[in-house]
């Protein structure tokens, strides 16, 4: 019993020393990870696809709110699809060309104050305005076509409605979900300030729009 007991002894050791060997790797990947870099693409990618699904179930609300025809509701839907996403892309191309022309003024100035550098290497590291505008447009039109979809089938008109508010409203808590879950930041903090600010936009929306249409301007 006393041999059986020593020969355990090393077996459990050597298991307990691989857990903490790997439990100390997956520390150590975590440290590596540079999340304030993931963030910057992880921003315009929940930013777009979110401010499409907001703006345009916002725009589809506040038409809702003064006409009762689906028809009306999925072409003004459609429209700020399409202007959301050029919108998007332009401004997104400007920034990010704005961001290079200032990191290549810096490159040519540390170039020739430090004289030899890696041009080849440092052109790599530029932001590339092309496929953030790219990746921009398509995070809107990902998120605006999910408002379209909830409504483009059902016929009754308060339903519709609903249908709209419960898509945005699940795809704000999943925007959320992800945002933190890729960022390593508090998952009911995230998930909670995108749904209430879904929410107050198009509540806002609709009831200025219902506002405005009943005094008959």
């Amino acid at each position: 019993m006393s041999a059986k007991t020593e020969l355990c002894i090393p077996v459990s050791e050597d298991r307990t020393q691989y857990e903490n060997n790997q439990m100390s790797a997956n520390k150590d990947y975590d440290n590596d990870i540079d999340y304030s870099q993931r963030g910057q693409w992880l921003r315009a990618a929940v930013l777009g696809a979110t401010d499409g699904l907001v703006s345009v179930a916002s725009l589809m609300m506040g038409v809702g709110a003064v006409k009762h025809d689906v028809r009306a509701m999925i072409l003004t839907g459609f429209a700020g699809l399409v202007a959301g996403a050029c919108s998007m892309a332009i401004g997104e191309f400007v920034s990010v060309y704005s961001q290079r022309d200032v990191e290549v003024a810096q490159m040519k100035r540390d170039r020739k104050n430090e004289g030899n550098s890696d041009a080849e290497s440092e052109k790599e590291a530029l932001p590339n305005p092309i496929q953030a505008a790219a990746a921009s447009a398509f995070a809107f039109m990902l998120g605006a076509i999910m408002p379209l979809l909830a409504a483009s089938f059902i016929v009754d008109h308060k339903v519709r409605l609903g249908a709209v508010v419960a898509t945005v409203s699940l795809a704000l808590v999943v925007f959320g979900w992800i945002g933190a879950f890729l960022g390593r930041t508090p998952v009911m903090k995230s998930c909670l300030r995108v749904l209430v600010g879904g929410w107050m936009a198009m509540a806002i929306t609709f009831a200025l729009t219902k506002w405005i249409g009943s005094t008959g301007l």
